[in-house]
């Protein structure tokens, strides 16, 4: 069956000579397995732009049940990114994004509102005016509720987790952070301590693998928590 819908790309590998297998979120469809032929090619032909991390298409796709790999008709660029490919910070924050979407879903999982959150984060991301240093919080946060595990408020974070890491006196002011971040969101402009950021930021990726049963660390840990200051 030939489907029309929105995808996001999350990664992907080399297969055989010239030809990729790329996993790609998609709106309607959920998470698939495409085969891309002939796109390492050499010369102005090449399509592999199109299969970056969080690149996002518009897709006309072959959808076949009980079936691993799948096939695309045809791709084209949703919006191509201004700022992601080409500044360092973002770029990472991109990475780190790809992989807590990669750990959070499975093969077919569809969730059309996360897709949504995901797109909204995507393009906020490229945005010039976007403050850098508080979005992978909102992003873990937000992204949370689409999953199903987060709190209703901002004290859950921190109440529901096994993992107490704050002290007396820093508790307050990571509750009203919380508090301040599940309102603002991405338009967050509070001034707050980059140690207290990088350990709500610890805090809530042990948070992340209580529910999700997944405790290995991120790859893309060690730069973010530098972006933070």
């Amino acid at each position: 069956m030939i489907r029309k819908t929105s995808g996001l790309v999350l990664s992907s590998i080399r297969y055989k000579d010239t030809s990729i297998i790329v996993k790609i979120f998609t709106r309607e469809l959920g998470l698939k397995s495409y085969l891309i032929n002939g796109v390492r090619s050499m010369g102005k032909g090449s399509k592999m732009a199109l299969y970056q991390p969080l690149t996002l298409l518009d897709m006309v796709v072959y959808d076949k049940e009980n079936s691993g790999l799948q096939r695309i008709s045809e791709a084209k660029l949703q919006r191509a990114h201004q700022r992601i490919p080409f500044e360092f910070s973002r770029t990472s924050i991109a990475l780190f994004m790809t992989e807590i979407i990669n750990r959070s879903i499975y093969e077919n999982y569809q969730n059309e509102l996360l897709f949504d959150f995901l797109s909204e984060s995507v393009v906020t991301l490229d945005q010039p005016e976007t403050t850098l240093s508080h979005f992978p919080l909102v992003f873990l946060m937000e992204k949370a509720k689409y999953l199903g595990f987060a709190p209703e408020e901002a004290e859950g974070f921190i109440l529901e987790s096994k993992n107490q890491p704050f002290s007396r006196e820093e508790l307050s002011l990571t509750l009203e952070y919380l508090r301040i971040l599940l309102e603002e969101r991405y338009e967050c402009r509070e001034k707050i301590p980059v140690s207290l950021r990088r350990k709500l930021l610890d805090h809530l990726l042990n948070f992340y693998a209580e529910h999700m049963d997944n405790p290995n660390p991120l790859k893309s840990l060690a730069v973010i928590r530098q972006l933070m200051e």
